[in-house]
């Protein structure tokens, strides 16, 4: 439920200044949404396609538009494990303007690690 809630993306993860959801599924679940963007090494303002599997225990999604990004292709995988969840989330990135491949893997580096643990944190104190 809180990975769903794109809505309150900005109240816990600290790269996103906006997100509003443009589009839900049948279930109620987001299928497009805006998100702003506000990292260190990326400013950017873009619209996400998301794609819900009726198990719900994983979501991915890819890139619709953007200012800065070519491309955009991201997923959370969840399983359990003992009295929790286990959470895979994969992001892959590239940009219209060149960037060394050192500095790309790192900035997904940041963004992934960021995700993980901004998405800990919001779980834990619900």
């Amino acid at each position: 439920d809180v990975i769903a809630d794109i809505g309150s993306y900005p109240d816990w993860v600290a790269e996103y200044q906006e997100a509003e959801v443009l589009e839900t599924d049948g279930a109620g679940y987001p299928k497009v949404a805006r998100l702003v963007l506000d990292a260190a090494v990326l400013k950017d303002s873009m619209v996400l396609s998301y794609d819900w599997p009726a198990d719900r225990k994983s979501v991915t999604w890819s890139l619709v538009s953007s200012t800065l990004l070519k491309s955009l292709e991201g997923a959370y995988r969840l399983a359990p494990k003992g009295s929790g969840t286990e959470v895979t989330y994969e992001l892959s990135v590239d940009l219209m303007i060149p960037m060394i491949g050192l500095l790309k893997r790192k900035a997904e580096r940041r963004l992934t690690d960021t995700a993980l643990k901004d998405l800990k944190k919001r779980v834990e104190a619900d």
